[in-house]
């Protein structure tokens, strides 16, 4: 009886414990959050990463949440400032440009990631940008290299051939803009008059920016600036450029063919290559340089950005082993990304692969990836600082009277003071 119940008992305890281990099991099951903006390039790069955490972690899910980037940065500031919790992703994309603003802004609401990254694998200008007193909170994602995106099919209606199109000036660009113009009756460019994107683009190639390296503001006597806002102006009023309003609008003006062209970040590869039906009829080029500026070059970024984890995330220690075991250590991913995506990580050992080297038949067969690598390795640095989103907004505020044909000295001087006034 005793040997009976002895077994009964044993197997009791077995069954216990299959149960306890099962919910165990279940228990441990996580989704993931993740908010982003792009469902062509970061969203897609993040669902192939997850693919790749879930082959070793099957009982995990993720959740992509696409915004329109404006509204995520938003809502991700005012719950921030709120100090309210609820809602908020594990894991969320912040542009290079606002990284020390949310990390001095709000200094516990970051995940510190210091000892979970081998640093000294990644990019080190994207490691800095998210270094704060010896922590870093980030995985580097992708650069923002800019390019000169062209349907070479359409500007060869206007006999503009891709020769023509590279180590160019913007004036050279305006001249061919009005050819283009005149031939195909297209504008050349969508422009977004909410944004100062092209003005970023311009002053980072001459290696200047709205701050110094102190962080002091250079706008009124930065005779780079003024020279990119000159220019921003001949652009406006030269009748080749056509305005567009937000994300959707502007992307679908040149994937439609309304507009045969566009200067981006790398990251708008994806954008463009999701129309399948186009392959073979792009090019891209080098970004123009400025006319007369000293050290002006034909090489500039435009954005970039990194995945956080929040300090509050529910699933905080199942993100940054996501993170940390595919986006920090997985040679092969980022290949893929490239290619698929056209997504140019920052993963330094990520650039010895073959997708690098690879040409594609999307823009005619050139090494895409191979010339973007070695723009990427002529953009100026230049510190973003902490109020390049003040500055933006002061510049932006000044677009009608630039694109009326305003007074430029005017123009820049109310820039410079209203600048300084909000980040007093």
């Amino acid at each position: 009886m005793i040997r009976i119940t002895s077994r009964w008992r044993n197997t009791l305890a077995v069954a216990l414990t299959g149960v306890s281990l099962f919910s165990v099991a279940a228990a441990s099951a996580a989704e993931i959050t993740v908010w982003c903006w792009d469902p062509n390039f970061n969203g897609a790069t993040m669902e192939e990463a997850f693919s790749r955490y879930k082959a070793i972690h099957p009982d995990d899910t993720i959740k992509v949440e696409i915004f329109e980037k404006a509204a995520m940065e938003q809502k991700l500031q005012a719950q921030l400032a709120s100090g309210a919790t609820d809602g908020l992703p594990d894991i969320v994309l912040i542009e290079d440009y606002r990284a020390q603003k949310y990390l001095q802004s709000f200094p516990s609401s970051f995940e510190p990631l210091t000892s979970h990254v081998d640093y000294s694998t990644f990019a080190p200008y994207k490691v800095e940008l998210a270094t704060l007193n010896g922590q870093t909170y980030s995985i580097p994602f992708d650069s923002g290299v800019t390019g000169y995106f062209y349907r070479s099919d359409l500007l060869a209606e206007a006999g503009i051939t891709p020769d023509q199109l590279n180590d160019i000036t913007w004036d050279q660009l305006i001249e061919i803009g009005k050819t283009v113009k005149e031939k195909t009756g297209l504008p050349l460019l969508p422009i977004d008059p909410t944004s100062s994107d092209w003005i970023r683009i311009m002053l980072q190639s001459a290696g200047s920016w709205y701050f110094d390296a102190d962080g002091n503001v250079t706008i009124k006597d930065n005779p780079v600036f003024k020279a990119a806002v000159e220019t921003y102006q001949r652009l406006m009023t030269a009748g080749i450029t056509t305005p567009v309003s937000g994300w959707t609008e502007y992307t679908g003006s040149f994937t439609s063919g309304k507009t045969p062209s566009t200067f981006s970040g790398v990251w708008m590869t994806a954008t463009i290559k999701a129309n399948a039906d186009q392959s073979g009829k792009w090019g891209v080029a080098p970004s123009p340089r400025l006319d007369g500026v000293e050290g002006a070059g034909n090489a500039s970024n435009l954005g970039g950005s990194s995945w956080y984890v929040l300090s509050s995330a529910p699933e905080k220690e199942k993100a940054i082993d996501f993170l940390t075991s595919i986006w920090a250590k997985d040679v092969d991913f980022y290949q893929k990304i490239l290619v698929n995506q056209g997504a140019l990580g920052t993963y330094l050992p990520a650039r010895e692969g073959e997708a690098f080297k690879a040409s594609d038949e999307f823009f005619g067969g050139e090494p895409v990836w191979q010339n973007f690598s070695t723009w990427l390795a002529a953009i100026p640095a230049v510190n973003y600082g902490i109020f390049t989103e003040e500055a933006d907004t002061a510049t932006v505020a000044q677009i009608p009277a630039i694109t009326s044909g305003g007074n430029v000295d005017e123009i820049i001087a109310a820039i410079d003071a209203q600048v300084r006034q909000q980040i007093q």
